[in-house]
């Protein structure tokens, strides 16, 4: 039988749908606060050299190995922290080996474990000024159409701009702020090497609207700004691989799944970062045009 091929803009259309629904951040009217596949455990892979998924089915946490420790991006929500500590001592790194952990948006279900991670492993954590606050609060800011859920307080230990990188020994990730989602959203990026060939990977924040009040936010009156600043940002990036929060949104998972028939390079796909950003920008464009109609 001929293989199937959806192309790549459908696929995505379909991920951030999910991922929408699947969000925390959407009205709480239509989908339950928490979804059953955010704690459905899968086994920890290998996405590329040195680094590992070890997330759940639905929310997603990645692994950044050196011979001296390693980076931990993102925790899950709060009871998921037995599950991520089981699932980095499964790939080979001791618990305290994770030396650093950073934080790509402040809402529960991306930061909720990391109180407990950090303080398992006795990692640093380092995160943008524009979401610490809220990471130190344990609440996110922003107006939204859903109340806000709370999260474990977390001590950041460093601070982060635009464009720094920050390393555990050759781990090295760079930030790059993303604002939108959250005021403080940052994806970030790293490159590892698969025999001669340099593999640039973008740990991808997330970049949809999944509720949040664009006009009239009192609480981040520069909302829709920074939306627009942020896609034009990620329209002029590269990505060989691209993992975000929601491995949905990528297909994280399945191209794992194509991996293990065969595809070795089934996480490789320079054409994905573009038609997420797309996607994304163009499902904002049509909630920025609905919420100005309504304010009118």
């Amino acid at each position: 039988m001929p293989r199937i091929r959806i192309p790549i803009y459908v696929a995505v259309r379909a991920a951030l749908r999910v991922a929408a629904i699947s969000c925390w951040c959407v009205a709480p009217a239509a989908v339950p606060a928490q979804e059953p596949d955010w704690t459905q455990p899968v086994e920890p892979f290998r996405i590329a050299p040195g680094i590992f998924y070890v997330g759940t089915h639905g929310l997603a946490a990645y692994l950044i190995t050196s011979k001296d420790g390693a980076i931990l991006v993102d925790g899950t929500v709060a009871e998921n922290a037995p599950l991520i500590e089981r699932n980095i001592e499964s790939v080979g790194v001791p618990l305290k080996q994770v030396k650093l952990i950073v934080t790509d948006h402040a809402h529960y279900d991306h930061v909720g474990a990391v109180a407990q991670i950090k303080r398992d492993a006795g990692a640093r954590v380092a995160a943008s000024a524009g979401d610490a606050g809220a990471l130190r609060r344990g609440m996110p800011r922003g107006d939204t159409n859903y109340p806000a859920t709370a999260f474990a307080p977390i001590t950041i230990n460093q601070i982060v701009a635009d464009g720094q990188s920050v390393a555990v020994g050759d781990a090295v990730v760079t930030a790059h702020l993303t604002p939108g989602h959250t005021p403080g959203c940052a994806s970030w990026s790293t490159t590892v090497t698969d025999g001669n060939r340099p593999l640039h990977v973008l740990f991808l924040c997330s970049i949809t609207v999944a509720g949040n009040v664009l006009v009239g936010n009192r609480a981040y009156p520069g909302i829709a700004a920074d939306f627009e600043k942020t896609f034009a940002k990620l329209s002029a990036m590269q990505a060989d691989i691209v993992l975000p929060s929601h491995p949905g949104v990528a297909d994280v998972l399945g191209r794992e799944v194509r991996v293990r028939a065969g595809d070795t390079n089934a996480f490789i796909d320079p054409a994905a970062l573009p038609a997420i950003v797309a996607q994304s920008k163009a499902d904002f464009e049509a909630a920025l045009a609905q919420a100005q109609k309504a304010a009118r």
